[in-house]
C-alpha cells in the first residue's frame, strides 16, 4: 500500500510540473485553475492544495508572478503603453494588473517604466531575469525595484 501511495505522490508531482510548465508557456492565455486542473486530470481543489504544497504558492499567484515578470521586461523596453502591456501578458483588467504589479514590484507600472536608471546595468544577461523576477511573500515595502 505504501508503494501505491508513493507512486500516486510521484504521479501528482509530475502533473504539477506539467501545470507549472503550461503556465510558463501560456501565461498570456486566459488560464484559470479549473482549466489547469482539467488538463492535469485533477480536481481544482486538489490541484490548488498540491501546487501550494509543492511550490509554496497557489497556481493563480504563480501565474500572476509570470505575467508581472514579463510585464517588467516589456516596460523596460519602453515601446508599449501600460494598457497594451496589461493585455499582452494576459490580464483582462488594467486595475487588477496595476494593483498586482504594485504589490509585487513596489511601484506602479508607469513609475517602473519611468524609473531613472536601468536596474540591469552591469548585470550579465544570464542573471538579469533572476534579478528582476518579482518576489512573492516579501511584497513591496519600498518605492524602488527589488534587486534580489
Amino acid at each position: 500500500m505504501a508503494a501505491t501511495s508513493e507512486a500516486d505522490r510521484l504521479r501528482d508531482i509530475a502533473r504539477l510540473r506539467r501545470v507549472r510548465d503550461r503556465i510558463d508557456r501560456e501565461y498570456a492565455e486566459p488560464l484559470n485553475v479549473e482549466a489547469l486542473a482539467r488538463g492535469a486530470h485533477m480536481s481544482a481543489g486538489h490541484l490548488s492544495r498540491e501546487f501550494r504544497r509543492v511550490y509554496g504558492e497557489s497556481p493563480y499567484s504563480y501565474l500572476m508572478t509570470r505575467r508581472i515578470e514579463r510585464a517588467k521586461a516589456l516596460l523596460r523596453r519602453g515601446d508599449l503603453t501600460v494598457t497594451e502591456i496589461c493585455f499582452a501578458v494576459g490580464c483582462s483588467s488594467l486595475g487588477t494588473f496595476s494593483t498586482r504589479f504594485t504589490e509585487l514590484v513596489g511601484m506602479s507600472p508607469s513609475a517602473y517604466r519611468d524609473y531613472d536608471g536601468d536596474i540591469t546595468d552591469g548585470i550579465p544577461a544570464c542573471l538579469a531575469k533572476q534579478v528582476t523576477r518579482p518576489i512573492r511573500n516579501r511584497e513591496a515595502s519600498s518605492r524602488t525595484p527589488r534587486l534580489a
